[in-house]
């Protein structure tokens, strides 16, 4: 009798154990994480940011730091919303996808067939847009932008701004990343769909993923949980520099929550919004007129971590600067968002993906 009562606790031991180990092992890894983020992000009367891991759908570490809004003394939570720039790209892209799944347009097409008067558009196509190889001028590198950057620009209004740039080479010379094809990307959408860009997006990707915090930038709307942005002058902090919206417009004027930006990662991975075959567009390398390949797909820099592929891209406007890393192979994905372009998540969210993976790597190795 005695050693039947015994048994059960010998099963146990190696049981307990375990988990004892794999909560140790938990605690380590998010102590490690925390102190990469605190290198950047450790001043709690600081503007801050919010940090996301994931893996297979699942949290490994959300967690928010410093001030949502200095002024109230607000402290930041994981659900904060913030502009993301330049991220912004990926969903100009999909867009463009989604209208090329619909029969609407081509990525082969010349900016010709859809903007008539556009200078040299029978040789500049959907495709060099997408990939930062049009040869346009970016517009945020011409001098007279501060004359406009309060305007609220049509679409239209920004093309022309920029059009008659001279170009800086040849379509499909070479990759030099660019806002000024987004633009034509975001205008295209809206002459194509007959919807506003703004619309477009809302209908047909935040409210199909169920990102319901996400949204174009307004600096006049009410947006709960909004996280203001800042700029750092000397040793002071200040309010960000305000621009219209309409001026980055497709190429970097949305907003979201880290939670939001996981939805959409989600809902590209489960072909929600697109087929799997036009999803992948979006997450090939390509090649300049030349035959040599480059690291950039459509709204994606396509790079990798200790030879392990990965999908990234960050974004910067101002006041506020994000990153977001994604390994397919291990469906992991890191986001970080900043409301100061003073803190920078790009490096910080590299980071924290290669710690990450070594992690997963370490515990997935048979002993």
């Amino acid at each position: 009798m005695i050693i039947k009562k015994l048994i059960p606790a010998f099963v146990l031991i190696p049981f307990l154990m375990n988990t004892v180990d794999a909560q140790l092992q938990s605690k380590g890894y998010k102590k490690k994480i925390d102190s990469i983020i605190q290198t950047e992000f450790g001043n709690k009367n600081e503007p801050g940011g919010v940090f996301l891991i994931t893996q297979n759908g699942k949290n490994l570490y959300r967690k928010a730091f410093g001030k949502a809004n200095l002024e109230l003394n607000v402290n930041m939570t994981p659900d904060n919303v913030f502009q993301i720039g330049s991220m912004t790209k990926q969903f100009t892209a999909i867009a463009i996808l989604m209208l090329e799944q619909g029969g609407k347009l081509n990525t082969n097409d010349p900016v010709s067939k859809y903007i008539k008067d556009y200078p040299n558009g029978d040789k500049i196509t959907i495709h060099h847009l997408l990939t930062h190889t049009s040869g346009i001028k970016d517009f945020t590198k011409i001098k007279s932008l501060s004359t406009i950057a309060q305007k609220e620009m049509k679409p239209e209004e920004m093309v022309n701004f920029f059009k008659n740039e001279p170009v800086d080479f040849a379509p499909g010379e070479k990759f030099d990343y660019n806002n000024s094809g987004y633009i034509v990307l975001g205008y295209i959408i809206e002459l194509v769909s007959g919807s506003t860009y703004e619309n477009f997006i809302k209908k047909n990707i935040f409210d199909k993923a169920g990102m319901s915090h996400s949204y174009y930038a307004s600096d006049r709307k009410v947006i709960p949980q909004r996280a203001y942005g800042y700029h750092k002058k000397e040793q002071e902090f200040v309010n960000k520099t305000v621009i219209s919206f309409s001026i980055p417009f497709s190429s970097g004027s949305l907003m979201s929550t880290a939670g939001d930006m996981l939805k959409w990662q989600q809902a590209l991975n489960q072909n929600l919004l697109l087929n799997s075959k036009e999803t992948q567009k979006a997450f090939q390398k390509y090649k300049l007129n030349n035959g040599e390949e480059f690291t950039y797909g459509y709204g994606w820099h396509l790079k990798d971590i200790n030879g392990v592929p990965d999908l990234e891209h960050g974004g910067s406007v101002f006041g506020f600067k994000s990153m977001g890393v994604y390994i397919p192979s291990e469906d992991i994905y890191v986001i970080g968002l900043s409301n100061c372009d003073c803190h920078s998540p790009t490096e910080v969210t590299k980071m924290l993906a290669k710690a990450t993976l070594n992690k997963i790597k370490t515990s997935t190795k048979k002993p």
